[in-house]
């Protein structure tokens, strides 16, 4: 066996030695600068800077060396340009740089197809509004069968289809049917009446009423409803009875004679030649 030399051995001692250090060192120098790396010890809270205006949001947050991004959505009971929601949440602990995503709210609002609301229940009605951020205007009611039924739906006051565009946030009006009354009341007579009379006094009895208009009108203003059905009289001579809700047909043309008012209203009637 070969002997090693004692120069050989102070050799491998002194490298081994030298590697030992070098890699005491590159451990000192590679922790010591992790936490440079990760700013370890630079972890700060995530301000809450919702419902506040974007700019001072954002000058809130990049004075704490925050990133921001900035998006936006729609919400009707919000301000324009208000903080809806923020990424990360509110205390959240993180590092100093990091990108906080802001979302504002629109200044105008997006368009949103008007849903079907008809026959729906209010509660339906209601929900589907709320989902198509549009709100619920005023409420009515009319006797109708369908108690609880969304009748019609208007926007501005003038009925609007389903499909129609209109902005988010928009109020939509309903009208929802109140069941028939149980209560009976002598049939209005409008016989004789103009028709914007005569349909003032229907509606406000709560009757639906089909107009029929028959012949030429000339004048539309002053055509008058010469015959109801049913009639305000039967041919017994008793007065007609009807329920609220019930439908009521008026026949209107441009000229009536006397007699032919007197006979429609009550058939009894004797007129004489």
């Amino acid at each position: 066996m070969f002997r090693i030399s004692e120069e050989r051995r102070k050799s491998f001692r002194f490298n081994l030695l030298i590697v030992i250090l070098l890699c005491a060192v590159c451990y000192v120098l590679f922790f010591a600068s992790l936490g440079l790396i990760t700013r370890h010890g630079q972890e700060i809270k995530v301000p809450d800077v919702t419902n506040r205006d974007v700019q001072a949001a954002k000058s809130v947050l990049e004075k704490m060396d925050f990133d921001v991004d900035v998006d936006s959505a729609y919400d009707p009971k919000v301000k324009p340009f208000l903080v809806l929601s923020q990424i990360p949440d509110v205390n959240a602990v993180v590092k100093k740089g990091r990108t906080v995503f802001l979302t504002i709210n629109k200044a105008e609002p997006p368009l949103t197809p008007m849903p079907n609301l008809l026959n729906l229940s209010f509660r339906s009605a209601s929900m589907i509004l709320k989902s198509q951020k549009l709100l619920l205007g005023d409420t009515s009611y009319r006797p109708d069968i369908a108690k609880g039924a969304i009748l019609e739906q208007l926007y501005k006051g003038q009925p609007i289809r389903p499909g129609q565009m209109v902005p988010q946030g928009s109020r939509i009006d309903l009208v929802i049917g109140d069941g028939l009354g149980n209560t009976e009341f002598n049939v209005p007579d409008v016989i004789g009446m103009g028709y914007q009379e005569a349909a003032t006094i229907l509606g406000g009895t709560g009757l639906h009423f089909t107009a029929i208009w028959e012949g030429e009108i000339a004048d539309s203003a002053s055509a008058t409803v010469y015959n109801q059905s049913p009639r305000p009289m039967s041919e017994l001579g008793a007065p007609n009875r009807i329920k609220e809700g019930d439908i009521i047909d008026i026949f209107i043309k441009q000229e009536a004679t006397v007699e032919e008012l007197e006979y429609n209203r009550n058939p009894t009637t004797v007129v004489e030649q």
